[in-house]
Parts: C-alpha cells; structure tokens; sequence
C-alpha cells in the first residue's frame, strides 16, 4: 500500500509539473505576442537637409489677398517656399505643378502644407495678377509680395540669387533666379531644400516624413 501512494504521488507531482512548464512555455509565448517590434530605422530625406541652418529664418510679405505675413503665422503647417515670377516660361510653372500634384499624393494630410510663391519681380506681378496665378495650380497656394528694396531684403535672408535679363522691351523681360524650393517643419523651423526637377512623388515622400515628424 505504501509502494502504491509513493507511486501516486510521484505521477501526480510528475503532471503538476508538466503543467507548470506547458505555462510557463505559454506565458513566454504570449509575452513575446505583446512586445514591440524592433523600431525600423528612420527613413531619410530624398532632398537636401539642411536642419540647423543659419539663414531664411523669417520674412515680412504681403500675400495675395493683401493681407501681411510673417512666417510665424503658418506654424503648425509645413511651408514650402519656391521664388520665382508669373512670366516664367518654364521653371516656376513646372514647379508649382510638382507641388500641386505632390499635395494630391498626400490626400488628407495636404491641409498640413503651405506652400508659398514669392515673387522676384514686384514690378510686373502685382496681387491682382499673383491672385490669378497662383492658385490657378492650387486653391490654397498663395502669391507673396514685397516692394523692390523688401524683395532684396528677403532674397538676402533667404541666399536668393536673382536678376533682370537685359530687354529692349522694358515690360518682356526674364528674370534669373535660383530655381529650389526652402522647406520648414510644423514648428518653423528651416529642414530641407528641394533642387529644381525633383518628381511629385519625391517632394510628397519628404513632406509627409516632415508632417508626421
């Protein structure tokens, strides 16, 4: 009788036991199931970054509707900044293009940029005519302006090279310009600069890590 109970309880400690580690294997399991994945590394800029720059840190212009603007008035949005000019034949209308097709890439999250325009040639692009082309490629774009000597002052700030062409005709004339685009973050601050003839699909890659940075 006694060689019987030894007998039971060694089976029965025996399935306790067994019970024990098919829980522990479970738990690990389990533990394992609700543990985060190892964190991808962050994906990178396809343009320039240029974070910590010491320059473009702000502007005093008038947009479009003639209302003053300063670039504190856009934080919470990421601003894109292209100089250019309403009669360019070809670098400004195709960037803007780019960037309108860029904010249709980004769906929902497009109402998180601003882009601005802001004219090198105040002389011929008055609010009127930057109010018709401007949004022509974007509703919510908008044309920025200053007189000649603000102008100067903001290209300054901003490392813009720009100059007239030589014209017989006083009013056909082209303006050289530096032909990138400036980028800022949600909080103002200045990220990246976007050489002339990157894709939609570049420019709408960099602006959504910016958006969900």
């Amino acid at each position: 009788m006694q060689a019987m109970k030894a007998t039971w309880l060694s089976a029965s400690q025996k399935r306790v036991r067994t019970i024990l580690q098919v829980g522990l294997v479970l738990s690990l399991v389990l533990t394992g199931c609700t543990e985060k994945p190892a964190r991808l590394p962050a994906e990178k800029f396809k343009s320039t970054d240029i974070t910590g720059a010491e320059f473009g840190k702000s502007f005093r212009l008038n947009d479009h509707h003639g209302k003053p603007r300063t670039l504190a008035d856009f934080k919470g949005k990421v601003v894109v900044m292209f100089f250019g000019y309403t009669h360019c034949p070809d670098v400004c209308p195709t960037t803007m293009t780019d960037m309108a097709l860029a904010l249709k890439k980004l769906g929902n999250d497009a109402t998180k940029v601003q882009v601005l325009f802001v004219t090198i040639d105040p002389a011929r692009d008055t609010p009127a005519l930057l109010a018709q082309y401007v949004p022509s490629f974007n509703p919510e774009f908008l044309g920025m302006y200053g007189d000649e000597a603000t102008t100067a002052q903001v290209a300054k700030e901003f490392h813009i090279y720009y100059q007239k062409q030589e014209s017989k005709n006083s009013k056909q004339y082209a303006m050289d310009h530096t032909a990138g685009t400036y980028v800022y973050d949600q909080n103002g601050k200045l990220r990246l600069f976007m050489s002339y003839g990157q894709d939609a699909e570049t420019i709408a890659h960099d602006l959504r890590l910016l958006i969900t940075d």
